[in-house]
């Protein structure tokens, strides 16, 4: 039975996939392709079944990966061990798994990498249709380099990806 809710949550990833694809230019095929396979050994969620939304703000920014179907637990599941595993690795200022995927010279990683301790908060939480990860820091550098990260990431999963325009959520 479809819900108003389901509805709802379609509609909103209709408009988020629109979104994505005014407000970047994407990488090449190739290169969308290249990522989808290294992502697929790095993330344990299926990229078809999920829409990962970037969300910058002044202080940072928040990265979600949500299910296109809310019914769907087995990947809300990867996705909350894999984002939760993440926030750990990045709390440790280990970036392999985006290095994997993205490359060494992935856009922001250098400046996240060498953030000295406590300047870069990094959040996880759960949400309904998967998890998040909230990045903050007052170090304007640090900022634009999750900026920075998050247009490569946008760029390079293309139409597994979105930007939402966050105004709250520091």
């Amino acid at each position: 039975m479809i819900t108003t809710d389901k509805l709802i949550f379609a509609f909103l990833i209709s408009v988020y996939f629109a979104t994505a694809a005014l407000a970047f230019e994407k990488s090449s095929d190739a290169r969308i392709k290249q990522v989808a396979e290294l992502g697929s050994q790095v993330m344990p969620f299926n990229l078809m079944q999920t829409l990962h939304i970037f969300s910058k703000n002044d202080a940072g920014g928040l990265q979600q990966v949500v299910v296109k179907d809310p019914d769907n637990q087995a990947q809300i599941k990867l996705i909350r061990q894999h984002l939760e595993q993440i926030a750990n690795d990045f709390k440790r200022a280990d970036y392999t798994d985006p290095e994997t995927i993205h490359g060494k010279d992935m856009p922001g990683l250098e400046v996240l990498r060498n953030a000295k301790a406590g300047e870069l908060k990094i959040r996880y939480r759960e949400i309904a249709e998967g998890a998040e990860i909230l990045y903050s820091s007052d170090k304007a550098e640090l900022v634009t380099a999750i900026h920075q990260w998050f247009d490569a990431q946008l760029r390079d999963h293309a139409s597994h990806a979105s930007m939402h325009k966050l105004h709250h959520a520091k």
